[in-house]
Formats: structure tokens, sequence, C-alpha cells
């Protein structure tokens, strides 16, 4: 979740560090799920990209939703950019180019997920629709280029901007031009979590395939159909990918410590000021030996907001988020929670999971992340298919959500919320090749229709 950490206790070692990441662990009964879905702003007239100034700008709607809600304000400067639940629910913050998310309350069912959704966008629709916005389901802006895209007013923000052309060719199209969805999900023991690690990594781009849908840039087929993915090939590679020392012995918290102290750093919050460190590492600060800072330490809260820049495909909080997915219409987000739901929180299917990868290596894993983006289904692995394997993983998924059998009130298991994944593999295409063909086709090569027919 986007909003910045709280505490101010100075750190004394490394051990705390540890400590901090192994206070997630939890009983299987305390297990929650977690969804945040990002969405893209537009005029309704028009189809142009929303300012945060003005009588119907993004601000304007985040003191609209204020409002309605009774939520707390997050500020910054003067300027609304969040709102957050204080009875523990979620939270909504602003993406750097007015992407608007919802970062989703703990909670214990993905029916509960999806009733969570149609009761948020039931409240954005209330307050959205007079302003005359709209919002768009798909991984990546399809018409405007970076040029056209406003500039959310947030500290962090214009750091990372700056520091982001440095480090690859597409950190700045990250920011400004796409969207995810994302789920988290706790594990029992270190053990544990390392499994479920190992495995939602090796398949996140099986997720990645599933619901790829972003095959447009500024009006045209990219060549993807996953270019939020592709983006991520190259936005930082310090920070993001497969992370392959995951898979070698002796992995754990105490692992992924040392990763993160050696990640480079973007900022350092003090009260409100953002102060710029970008390219330092937190094991520098953690000596205190920080240019910017000198002498000074880093306390809880550097650490927590150091662990949310860190991008890769899966990444380790006191929860494990999946990162694979691109953005997607309403109706397709349940299946993100349900697809992971149903592979790790069944010991049975992340048993079977396991067995599926666990022989894969780190130079066929990369590989498999590499070709996704731009072949999808018909990417490789070993002698088969993606398409094959995400039909098996999608047959474990519903056997781990009947195994689960949390039924809602008309006595139905979870599995329910896998049917836009079923109806996806029965058709043998991902949701961007049927865009592709809408656009050859009745679209006759505008991608103007899609803020019709993929709007929320």
């Amino acid at each position: 979740m986007a909003r910045d950490q709280i505490d101010m206790t100075p750190l004394q070692s490394r051990d705390e560090l540890v400590a901090w990441l192994a206070d997630g662990v939890k009983p299987a009964s305390a297990f929650r799920i977690g969804t945040e879905h990002e969405k893209t702003p537009f005029t309704l007239e028009g189809h142009r990209p929303v300012p945060y100034e003005g009588a119907r700008g993004i601000g304007a709607l985040l003191e609209g939703m204020k409002l309605l809600l009774g939520w707390e304000p997050i500020m910054e400067r003067g300027n609304i950019i969040g709102l957050y639940d204080v009875t523990g629910g979620g939270a909504i913050s602003l993406e750097p180019g007015g992407q608007f998310e919802l970062s989703g309350a703990p909670v214990e069912t993905v029916h509960q997920t999806h009733a969570e959704l149609m009761a948020h966008l039931a409240q954005v629709r209330e307050i959205a629709t007079p302003l005359g916005i709209g919002f768009l389901g798909l991984g990546m802006t399809p018409s405007w280029s970076r040029e056209e895209i406003p500039v959310m007013p947030k500290g962090r923000y214009k750091i990372m901007t700056g520091y982001m052309p440095k480090v690859g060719r597409y950190g700045l199209d990250m920011m400004y031009r796409t969207c995810t969805v994302q789920t988290n999900l706790d594990f029992s023991s270190e053990a544990d979590m390392v499994k479920k690690l190992r495995v939602s990594v090796a398949l996140q781009p099986i997720a990645t395939a599933l619901f790829a849908n972003s095959p447009f840039t500024e009006g045209k087929p990219n060549g993807y159909l996953s270019f939020r993915s592709e983006i991520w090939r190259d936005t930082d590679n310090q920070r993001s990918g497969m992370i392959p020392w995951a898979f070698e012995d002796g992995m754990g918290f105490e692992r992924w410590v040392d990763y993160a102290l050696d990640v480079p750093m973007y900022f350092v919050k003090r009260e409100e000021t953002y102060i710029d460190v970008s390219g330092t590492s937190f094991r520098d600060f953690f000596e205190g030996k920080n240019p910017a800072m000198p002498g000074e330490r880093p306390t809880l809260s550097d650490w927590a907001n150091h662990l949310s820049t860190i991008f890769p495909e899966v990444r380790l909080k006191r929860y494990l988020e999946m990162r694979g997915a691109d953005g997607v219409p309403w109706g397709r987000l349940p299946a993100l929670p349900a697809f992971w739901v149903g592979l790790l929180y069944d010991d049975a299917s992340l048993d079977a999971a396991w067995d599926l990868v666990k022989d894969w290596t780190a130079f066929e894993r990369q590989n498999l992340r590499d070709d996704v983006p731009r072949l999808g289904f018909k990417t490789r692995i070993r002698n088969r298919y993606v398409f094959e394997v995400a039909k098996e993983c999608l047959a474990l998924a519903h056997h781990g959500l009947r195994r689960r059998n949390r039924v809602d009130h008309f006595g139905r298991d979870e599995s329910r919320h896998l049917e836009p994944l079923d109806a996806i593999i029965a058709s043998g295409r991902s949701p961007a090749e049927e865009m592709l063909e809408k656009f050859n086709g009745p679209w006759r090569g505008s991608v103007e229709p899609a803020y019709e027919e993929y709007a929320f």
C-alpha cells in the first residue's frame, strides 16, 4: 500500500530488520487476502487525461470521496493525495500519473474481496460521474503519450521521476502509464514464506499471460500482449525481476534483508519533506554514512518505506505481494486473488504447484519471464506451452478453492471467481489477443472503443 509508514524509532541492528519481516508470520486461521488495484482516470468527454487541479480534477474527486466515505485524508503540502479508513479498512492513493488505487482491507474470503470491490466502484462512480471522470481497466493507457499525462503532487514521485531515466528505458512509462492488480497473502512460518515465494515467483509469468491486456501504445498495437510486463524488464533491474537467489539454499528473512540493504534507495521522509537520496544504499544509511544525512541512522519507517520501493515480481513485506498482472476490467479483478489463494492457501495445491516448478532452472524461469510479454500463451517452458501450464495451474486453483470451501450466501465456493479465467482458457486467447482482434475488426483500427468496453 502506498501510504508512508510512521515509526520513528532509530534502528540499532540488522536483527531488527529481520524481526520486522518475521513479524508477518501468523497462524493459517489468521490468513487474510489483500487486493490492490489501479485504474486510469479519463475524461468521459474526449477520453483525455485528468489533471490534479480544478473543479473536475483528481483533487476534487478525492475531496468528494472523503465526504462520501468519511475516511481520513492523506495530505502533503496542502494537497489531498489519498484517503484511509481509520477503522482498519482500505485506503485510496494516487499513482504518479493519477492512476487511482484502492488498497483493499485484509479480508478472509474472495467473496469479501468481490463485495469490497463492488462497494468501492459504486462509491467512486457516485463522485466521479458528475465530474465527468471515467476509469479504464487496462494494464497501460492505450492512447496517450507520456508528455500528456499530468504529474500528481507527491514529493516521492518527483525524486523517482528524476532518477528513473538513469537506470532504465521504461521507468517513466511504468510510473505514468501503467496499471496493475496485486494480491497480498500471508505465511505461517519462514519455511512457508520461502515455499510460497518460490512457487509464486516461478508462476508469476503464468499470471501475466492470463491477465495480459496492454497491447496498445499511443493508439497502435505495440507488438506485445502485456507491454506493462515488458516495461518492467527495463525499468530498474537493480530492484525488479525474478530474484534467482531466492531459490538458493539458505533463503529466508535474513537473505531478503541482505538483498534490500543493497537495493538503491529513492528517498528518506522527514516530517512532510522528501530528501533525495536516490542511488545510495540502505546499508550505508544504516552505518550513518548517507551523504545527504551524515551521521543520521534510519528508523523503522525508513525501512518500511524502502521495502515499498523494491519491485521484484513477488515482493516480501510482512506478507507476499503478487505483482505480475496487468490492471483489468472490474469483472475480472476478483479472479486474481482467487487464482493465488487457490494455489497458495491450500496445502495440496501448493505442493502440486511446487512439484510443477521445482525443477525449472533460473535460466528457464528468466526465459519464461522474458518471452511472456510478447508471446503470452505461446511462450514455451521446456517442452510445454504456457497455455498448458496455465490450464494446469487454473485446475489446481479450482481444487484449492473447493477444498477451502468458503461459501457465500448462495452456497457457492470461491472457485466461482475463477470463471473469467476459465473463459479465457476455453477461448485459447488472452484478453490482449481478443482486444487486438477487435482493433483489427469491429474497432476499425481505433483504440477509442476501449474507453467504453473496458471502463469500470
